[in-house]
């Protein structure tokens, strides 16, 4: 069930922007669950709130979807992600973050950078709630 009601904005361009916006950023969360470097979950909390104002059937579609439907409406409701799905997040991050530093990336400061990053979205992470399933 979305966490909020739907509705296309009064204005057309505003909503054909919003639209457009909604499906590159899905897109772009789409090439994140491929690249270490590119996150999902922004993208995809950035594609329900693009599509609440500019396409109701959209947002129910992405909203209600079996695979991450659940997770975006959690988070959108504030009750953040559950434990299963931080472990999922953390162990993906970590095996492409450390893969990369060490087996793609040739330059030392480049490599300690995206270590420190992916700790820190790793605390970020760890720190969210957990909704009672």
């Amino acid at each position: 069930m979305p966490p909020k009601a739907p509705y296309q904005h009064r204005n057309p361009i505003v909503r054909y922007a919003l639209f457009s916006i909604g499906w590159i950023s899905f897109v772009l969360g789409m090439i994140g669950l491929l690249l270490p470097v590119v996150p999902t979950s922004p993208f995809l909390l950035l594609s329900a709130a693009c599509f609440l104002r500019s396409s109701p059937r959209f947002y129910v579609w992405l909203t209600e979807h079996p695979w991450w439907g659940r997770y975006i409406c959690y988070f959108l409701d504030g009750q953040g992600i559950p434990r299963r799905i931080k472990v999922l997040i953390l162990c993906m991050l970590w095996i492409m973050i450390l893969s990369s530093a060490f087996l793609i990336v040739k330059i030392m400061w480049v490599s300690v950078t995206m270590m420190v990053i992916a700790a820190a979205v790793s605390i970020y992470i760890v720190r969210l709630p957990e909704p009672q399933e």
